[in-house]
C-alpha cells in the first residue's frame, strides 16, 4: 500500500490562485496565454517564465494533479461499490486492492465512510466489456466480495472543476 503523503501547507498567492482558476476554465492555455490573461483581466504583470515556474511549482507540490480524461461520449462510465466479506478480508484485500487500482478500466478509486465501502469509477468500451470485468473479478476475488454493486452512468451532466473552487487556497492578506 502506498505511503500516505503529509498534507502540505499550501499558502498560494493571489496570482497562483488565479492561474489555477484560469487553467480550470481552459486547460489548454499556454504560459504566454496565461501571462496575457493575467495582465488584461487581473492587472498582474509577470513574464510567461514566471507563470510557467508557478505552474511547475504547484504541480511539484501536489496542489493539483493532471490526468488525461477521455471524452465521456466515447466510453461508458460506471460506479462500482464493493463490500467485502470480513472472513476473507485479511488474506485477500491487498491483492484485490491492487487488482482494482491497476486495472486499465479504473479512472478513480476511493474509500467512503458509512458502510466502509471501496468505490471506483470505471470506464469501458461497452457493456459486454464491463460484464466480463465483473465476471473475472468475481472469479478471482469472489471469496472476498460480499457485494459488488454497479451503477451505469447514463448521462454525464457536469465534468470538470469550477475555477472558483481554488479560492480555498487563498488567505486574506496574501497579495503576492
Amino acid at each position: 500500500m502506498p505511503e500516505k503523503q503529509p498534507i502540505p501547507d499550501w499558502n498560494l498567492s493571489e496570482r497562483d490562485t488565479i492561474i489555477l482558476q484560469e487553467l480550470a476554465r481552459d486547460p489548454q492555455l499556454t504560459s504566454r496565454g496565461l501571462r496575457d490573461l493575467l495582465a488584461e483581466e487581473h492587472d498582474i504583470d509577470v513574464s510567461h517564465v514566471t507563470v510557467n515556474e508557478s505552474i511547475r511549482r504547484m504541480r511539484a507540490d501536489g496542489v493539483f494533479r493532471e490526468a488525461l480524461v477521455p471524452n465521456e461520449e466515447h466510453l461508458f462510465f460506471s460506479l462500482f461499490e464493493f463490500q467485502f466479506n470480513p472472513e476473507g478480508f485479511d488474506e485477500h484485500w491487498e491483492d484485490a486492492l491492487e487488482h482494482i487500482r491497476s486495472s486499465r478500466h479504473t479512472f478513480m478509486y476511493f474509500l467512503s465512510d458509512g458502510d466502509y465501502q471501496w468505490k471506483t469509477i470505471m470506464m469501458f468500451e461497452d457493456r459486454e466489456q464491463e460484464s466480463k470485468w465483473i465476471h473475472e473479478f468475481y472469479k478471482e476475488y469472489g471469496v472476498l466480495v460480499n457485494n459488488l454493486r454497479n451503477s451505469v452512468v447514463t448521462n454525464v451532466l457536469k465534468f470538470g472543476t469550477d475555477p472558483e473552487l481554488f479560492e480555498v487556497f487563498q488567505e486574506d492578506g496574501n497579495d503576492e
